[in-house]
């Protein structure tokens, strides 16, 4: 299942294909509410900044290449998820989320959705192959789920809303466009947090999403525009910062996880892994057959929780911290926020710290 890697070389050169002499090489920050009249966002002159700003736009070009399609900047993943979900759904409308991903979507529909009209029902992500969505009008996906990396196969998924008119959403955080291709899998809309690998200095919260479909992307646009749901002129200029790099970061963390995972597969302390990568891991096939690298999160499961807290707070290369897809390694007991996992079951976010420090420290923590 071959699918395009992004142009990485066009992302680094984007900006300076276009510059004249004398012009900065680094974007420029563009804080301003109020522009010269008179000004039009559609033709690309700035009138409010609540409409649109040159550094946010410049940014969703660098994030258009990266996904191969037109991209909307958000302040954070949940703003951009917001933002598919309520520009695609109306009252009487059903919807489909993952039970065993990210729980905040699941939170938004039991609390502000249902209160509207919209239907909402859960399903485990491995059992989305299992079709039946006749009747409902939006499916978010996230494969692999957060934080259980199950997987469902994107490409079937996919091609059943569409048989069955249902627009489906995938949350690509986990993986990032280096890592898998959403749309090119037949999603209808990529969204994801940007806080996570793509910013990857764990200093901003942002997201974005993606569509070829116009009606759905001025759709979006409308949403953000309205709800004032825009990122900060900053913010969009540290991201398009951080893009630049985020193919090194991401090739980096995937390799260590790799290799930190075949190491701590078979170790005493570590009752169960889950990684993609490994051969023996439930979703390996689908993964060497839809995503283009295995990603940097692994899953163990310890004893228990007291064991789990303990093993994150002994290892010095380890940051004890909520999120993941930083520079820095990170950890988290994910049953402490109600995730339907074991309890002494470990989020590993593997950063780009030297493999062998990393492993040593992993194995000194773990003997202890």
């Amino acid at each position: 299942m071959a699918t395009e890697k992004p142009d990485a070389s066009a992302l680094l050169h984007l900006r300076g294909a276009a510059l004249e002499r004398g012009e900065p090489l680094a974007l420029p920050i563009t804080p301003a509410s109020m522009f010269h009249l008179p000004g039009d966002p559609a033709t690309g002159v700035d009138a409010y900044g609540r409409m649109s700003n040159p550094t946010w736009r410049a940014l969703e070009e660098a994030l258009g290449l990266l996904e191969g399609a037109p991209a909307l900047a958000f302040p954070s993943g949940m703003a951009a998820i917001t933002a598919a979900l309520f520009a695609t759904l109306k009252a009487g409308d059903r919807l489909l989320l993952p039970a065993d991903g990210y729980y905040t979507p699941r939170v938004l529909g039991d609390r502000f959705l249902a209160k509207l009209g919209i239907a909402v029902e859960t399903r485990p992500t491995a059992r989305l192959a299992d079709g039946g969505f006749e009747g409902f009008r939006a499916v978010l996906i996230e494969t692999p789920s957060n934080p259980g990396l199950d997987l469902c196969d994107l490409a079937d998924v996919t091609a059943q809303c569409r048989a069955a008119g249902v627009v489906s959403i995938v949350d690509n955080t986990t993986m990032t466009p280096f890592g898998q291709r959403a749309l090119e899998l037949g999603a209808d809309i990529v969204v994801a947090s940007d806080t996570k690998a793509p910013g990857g200095h764990s200093d901003i919260l942002a997201g974005h999403v993606a569509s070829k479909d116009e009606a759905l992307l001025a759709a979006m646009r409308d949403w953000r525009t309205l709800t004032g749901s825009i990122p900060g002129a900053f913010d969009a200029w540290l991201l398009h910062r951080s893009l630049q790099t985020l193919e090194l970061r991401f090739a980096r963390m995937c390799d260590n996880a790799e290799a930190i995972a075949a190491r701590l597969s078979g170790h005493p302390a570590v009752q169960a892994l889950r990684y993609p990568g490994l051969p023996g891991d439930p979703g390996h096939g689908l993964a060497a057959r839809q995503m283009r690298r295995p990603g940097f999160l692994i899953g163990l499961t310890l004893a228990d929780a007291a064991r789990a807290d303990h093993f994150i707070a002994a290892c010095p290369l380890i940051e004890p911290a909520t999120s993941f897809g930083g520079v820095h390694t990170t950890a988290e007991r994910r049953a402490r926020w109600g995730d339907d996992v074991a309890p002494g079951y470990v989020r590993l976010s593997v950063g780009t710290e030297p493999l062998e420090d990393l492993v040593a420290a992993l194995e000194a923590a773990l003997a202890a």
